[in-house]
């Protein structure tokens, strides 16, 4: 599938909050808790709960999301399909980001163990 400009504007002025409770749900109705999402977050963002919080009541966008956000240097390692399309195929910065989120959250609700998706 090819990523237009369009879908990256789409992503970028996505408020976080909007999507938020729907990582919730997804991990809560697969077994997993909020606690392990927050886990997963504070990874990829560096974000502890209070910061994320703050991020949420604030109703920032995906592109002020991840401005804010220290990155993990073994992001990278997030690879594979997410939503049609391959994480490492992913040109722009910020769409590439939000998908190694997205899929942190698919393999939470899937079942992987935690360790494995840390990458550590």
């Amino acid at each position: 599938m090819k990523i237009t400009p369009e879908h990256n504007e789409r992503i970028a002025k996505m408020t976080f909050a909007s999507v938020y409770p729907h990582y919730i749900t997804k991990v809560e109705s697969k077994g997993r808790t909020k606690d392990e999402l927050h886990q997963v977050i504070k990874w990829l963002t560096g974000f502890d709960n209070k910061k994320l919080q703050e991020l949420i009541d604030k109703k920032v966008t995906f592109e002020t999301f991840f401005e804010r956000a220290q990155l993990n240097p073994n992001a990278h390692l997030i690879t594979g399909l997410i939503c049609g399309y391959r994480i490492e195929e992913i040109e722009n910065t910020l769409t590439r980001q939000a998908r190694y989120l997205d899929k942190l959250v698919d393999e939470l609700a899937k079942g992987r163990k935690m360790e494995k998706i840390l990458r550590s």
